[in-house]
């Protein structure tokens, strides 16, 4: 049975490595060579259950970082945790401009379910020209009047969708070994 498993993770890494940057891409880049040897560690590109999980987990968390940092603290916090880096990142992707602002109103009420403030609701800012430092301005204005309930159920949203997808994998993972096993066993029953 062990080497069936071993076979599926074969084929998962195969399909995953075709969509993912590969190592030696990476670690041949002229902007990264500064940080190679941080780039070292086995973990950070195998695709194995634990490692894509952990990926998974850090890139829905990352994903609500607020600003453009989402797939630079994914980086550094699958480098640091030793988890899956380019899994890690692209999960970052999650969030979008179409996706990030019901997130946002999302942790805004969990947050402020916990510390039993009022639901506002809370108008989403106006762009009327198509100005890059007026829409960011707006954006953090926004962001602001949101206050403590975001600070609060941003990081809980986070961390539960972490969880959750963390979970995901696992269990999906365990759940196509067995069918693969199953499988197996028909076709050698017959």
């Amino acid at each position: 049975m062990h080497s069936l498993t071993d076979h599926y993770n074969s084929v998962m890494r195969k399909l995953l490595q075709r969509h993912l940057p590969s190592r030696d891409s990476i670690q041949n880049n002229r902007w990264l060579r500064p940080i190679r040897h941080w780039l070292q560690h086995p973990n950070l590109w195998h695709l194995n259950r634990r490692s894509t999980a952990g990926g998974v987990a850090l890139g829905l968390f990352c994903g609500l970082v607020p600003g453009p940092l989402q797939m630079l603290s994914a980086a550094l916090l699958a480098i640091w945790l030793r988890v899956n880096l380019p899994v890690a990142a692209f999960t970052t992707l999650y969030t979008n401009p179409f996706t990030i602002v019901p997130l946002y109103l999302l942790a805004h009420k969990i947050g402020a379910v916990l510390i039993g403030a009022p639901l506002t609701t809370t108008s989403l800012p106006d762009f009327p020209e198509l100005n890059r430092l007026e829409d960011i301005a707006a954006i953090g204005n926004w962001l602001l009047a949101l206050g403590q309930p975001l600070l609060i159920g941003l990081p809980l949203l986070a961390a539960g969708l972490a969880l959750v997808g963390y979970a995901a994998v696992r269990i999906g993972w365990r759940i196509a070994v067995i069918w693969r096993w199953r499988a197996r066993r028909e076709r050698f029953r017959d």
